[in-house]
């Protein structure tokens, strides 16, 4: 059963998302050309800018990824996915951030075209724009998930059913509407209220998680390990905590793992998470509307502050959620799984084997050994028909089963651990629907500006007055929810998707991701780098990270960026000795804003890159 709210949760759930769109209304009222639509007039503090980057960055996709990948085996190793932007964020606000607010730009593939040519540009945005749209989708589907495991046999209100369908059109809808009303400066204020709101909400889950487990009796917890680990009746919530976790208390994963290497810690992370947090339109925009660099430098550090207690939030309830609720996880997977056993079933015994593959987790194999062997042994025999057939098993259909439905664990703690008739349940689920609205409405605002700016005012209509362009934006919008919405529902199936939705979004990632990086990091440290450089560099990284996925899929996609990395990095360094520029590219100021440095913000950030270092030297 999903949660039974109170009048005062639903009073209180009503008036918050109310208050937050009416807020980010009010304060953007008067937004109309594109300055004031697509980057707030630029007139933004650093208080807005810090709170609004936590706001954009985290969502369900947050709250339900990673706390499902804690619950799974890996563990507090997702911390790094916090820790390792603390670092970054300071990196970007004093060595990358000069750069682009120097230039004025409006958008990242503007700064391409200033550096490089029209080309760069062009294709940036063109690969950016469906990227962006397929995460609309999957942070869509991941709050639809968390409103259908919490109303689960309810209907919102007494009106609507909540499945993965009304959930995904719900959130994309009301997302739709608050960013294409009021742009990013609405986006902006109402993620001040959202994303403080988010923060106490995790808090609270974090709380309440803590104290039922330790009420919790000892035999019914499930432990991290193969064995129930010695605890006393009497003991306390974090020696629990502790004894139950203690295998996945550690930041480093075996060299083969799928999802988070010790090597990608060293390597490959610090690729996606510089793109995210440097380069990222959605994110960047906000750091593009600053009043000033000092305001902009404010804000990063700021938002690294913050990213270095996001674990408290995110990880420690993942694997409370595991010790306390394992037994549902698997009775939602046992759901998941239902068609692809059904289809075994079918075809279990036939004279000649199906040509059809299960695949399946350990944790699987573990609770169900007869049937994993009989899959593994139907899988043989698949394998040695394709092979005779010169058929390659990738081009098969695929199966997949799973033992437990972690991205669950956010949801579970949400319908069992916080009290009834406190109105809790109607905060926590508007902090999370406003997280939900404030990543969508960061998202859809970055598509539409770069189709606005980058593809229809450049190249379609450069005449076009700045209030058709902000027609087109929020028409842009409305299209690209659309999509998103009807994509979000597949996220669901396993069949097509890694059970992990924070894997899926961060693996999807890589198609552009290590291009763009190399690609603006040789623009600024090669200025003969020629214009030739950036556009081979752009499109050479979706082919070798595809080929690469294909060809060697048990490679972790972390591992995949590295690589493309490194060889987009030394391709363009070859045409940049073959074709250097006569001249070095010459960034010249094109913007009446304050350019002066903070110095408070250095000082804080140093700080906090050295609380981020001391966190990996403990948790190693």
């Amino acid at each position: 059963m999903g949660l039974s709210l109170t009048a005062l949760d639903v009073a209180i759930f009503i008036g918050f998302i109310v208050a937050v769109v009416a807020v980010g209304m009010l304060k953007s009222r008067r937004e109309h050309g594109s300055e004031s639509y697509f980057l707030a007039g630029r007139g933004l503090t650093g208080l807005l800018i810090g709170i609004s980057l936590i706001a954009a960055n985290i969502s369900t996709e947050q709250f339900v990824g990673m706390t499902g990948q804690a619950a799974d085996y890996q563990g507090l190793a997702p911390a790094s996915y916090d820790w390792l932007p603390s670092i970054a964020l300071v990196v970007i606000a004093f060595f990358l951030l000069p750069y682009f607010l120097r230039a004025g730009i409006y958008t990242m593939p503007e700064f391409l075209e200033r550096r490089y040519t029209h080309w760069a540009r062009l294709i940036m945005a063109v690969f950016s724009v469906p990227v962006l749209v397929l995460l609309v989708a999957c942070v869509a589907y991941s709050g639809a998930l968390t409103l259908r495991t919490a109303f689960a046999g309810q209907r919102l209100l007494g009106i609507l059913e909540i499945d993965l369908y009304a959930g995904s059109w719900l959130i994309g809808l009301v997302a739709a509407a608050y960013v294409a009303a009021g742009g990013l400066k609405a986006c902006a204020w109402a993620d001040l209220i959202q994303g403080t709101a988010l923060i106490l909400a995790g808090a609270l889950i974090t709380w309440f998680a803590f104290s039922t487990l330790a009420a919790a009796p000892v035999a019914e917890l499930t432990p991290a390990g193969v064995n129930l680990p010695a605890i006393a009746p009497a003991a306390g919530a974090l020696e629990r905590f502790t004894a139950l976790n203690a295998p996945k208390l550690h930041l480093v994963l075996p060299r083969g793992d799928a999802n988070l290497p010790w090597t990608a810690l060293v390597l490959g992370l610090w690729i996606p998470t510089f793109y995210y947090w440097g380069l990222n339109q959605y994110v960047t925009q906000r750091t593009l509307g600053a009043r000033s660099l000092a305001e902009g430098q404010k804000g990063l550090v700021l938002a690294a502050s913050i990213q270095l207690f996001l674990p408290l939030i995110l990880i420690v309830p993942g694997m409370i959620a595991f010790n306390l609720y394992s037994h549902e996880m698997r009775v939602h997977a046992s759901a998941d799984n239902k068609p692809a056993l059904d289809r075994f079933e079918a075809i279990r015994g036939l004279p000649r084997p199906a040509m059809e593959l299960f695949d399946f987790d350990e944790d699987w194999a573990k609770h169900e050994p007869e049937l994993a062997q009989a899959m593994t042994d139907h899988n043989r025999a698949v394998w040695a028909e394709a092979e005779a057939d010169r058929i390659a098993p990738r081009d098969l259909p695929h199966h997949r089963l799973i033992g437990h439905k972690h991205d669950t664990a956010f949801a579970l703690l949400l319908k069992n651990v916080l009290p009834a008739g406190w109105g809790l349940h109607g905060f926590v689920l508007a902090a999370l629907l406003g997280a939900v609205v404030s990543s969508l409405a960061a998202m859809l605002n970055a598509a539409s500006t770069i189709a606005s700016l980058d593809v229809f005012k450049k190249y379609l209509a450069p005449r076009a007055s700045q209030r058709t362009v902000v027609s087109v934006g929020r028409l842009c919008v409305g299209v690209f929810v659309v999509i998103g919405c009807l994509l979000a529902p597949i996220l669901g199936n396993p069949n097509y998707f890694n059970s992990s939705i924070f894997r899926n979004i961060q693996e999807l990632q890589g198609y552009i991701s290590p291009g763009i990086l190399a690609v603006f990091l040789v623009g600024l440290l090669s200025r003969r780098a020629p214009p030739m450089a950036g556009v081979v560099g752009l499109l050479a990284n979706p082919v070798l990270y595809g080929w690469i996925t294909f060809a060697w899929p048990e490679v972790p996609f972390l591992d995949r960026m590295a690589i493309c990395f490194f060889a987009i990095v030394v391709l363009m360094a070859l045409v940049r000795l073959f074709r250097p520029l006569a001249q070095p590219v010459e960034f010249r100021a094109e913007t009446t804003i304050d350019l002066a440095p903070s110095s408070g913000a250095r000082w804080a950030g140093a700080a906090v890159i050295g609380a981020a270092v001391l966190l990996y030297v403990v948790f190693w």
